[in-house]
């Protein structure tokens, strides 16, 4: 893989620069979820559930429906995995405070103490990847990450609007 080379003009990208930033991201993405995918597959439970865990920790109350667009997976996806991490007693769900078909999702005690374990490995990673950029670097960062968004979500975001619930 070819060096990163500090200062490359902004506006114009070589192919080499767009297929190594792809493969940064591959290769980021493998070591990001190792730790977190070894502690799933202990207990049976993969990626999918990973995700399950982390939103619902990150918007406790979460609505399904909340969770289905943040996820974008088919109701039928969410439903078995959703069932698999109520069954083992990682999520509740509650009746909604107005609407009583509305399910609430939380962590239980054993889900928050699950999702602090999958999400530490990572926290650190992140911030040691901060610390070693710098501010400026991280800024650049958030903005790669931002256009890599899609545009409704981009727009809203922009707009102040969250393209997902704001933390409870």
């Amino acid at each position: 893989m070819a060096e990163l080379k500090p200062g490359m003009h902004q506006l114009f990208l070589r192919e080499e620069d767009l297929r190594q930033g792809i493969e940064l991201l591959f290769y980021a993405y493998r070591d990001f979820t190792a730790d977190p995918d070894a502690i799933l597959a202990k207990l049976g439970l993969g990626r999918a559930h990973h995700r399950v865990i982390y939103f619902v920790g990150r918007y406790p109350g979460i609505t399904v429906g909340e969770l289905l667009k943040i996820l974008r997976i088919t109701k039928q996806s969410l439903s078995r995995v959703l069932g698999e991490v109520v069954g083992k007693g990682y999520v509740i769900h509650r009746q909604g405070p107005t609407d009583r078909r509305q399910r609430r999702l939380e962590l239980s005690d054993s889900g928050a103490a699950l999702e602090r374990q999958l999400s530490e490995t990572q926290r650190q990673r992140v911030a040691a990847a901060y610390r070693a950029a710098g501010g400026p670097a991280v800024e650049g960062f958030r903005r790669v990450l931002f256009g890599l968004i899609n545009e409704a979500d981009r727009a809203k975001l922009a707009a102040g609007v969250p393209a997902w619930p704001k933390p409870r």
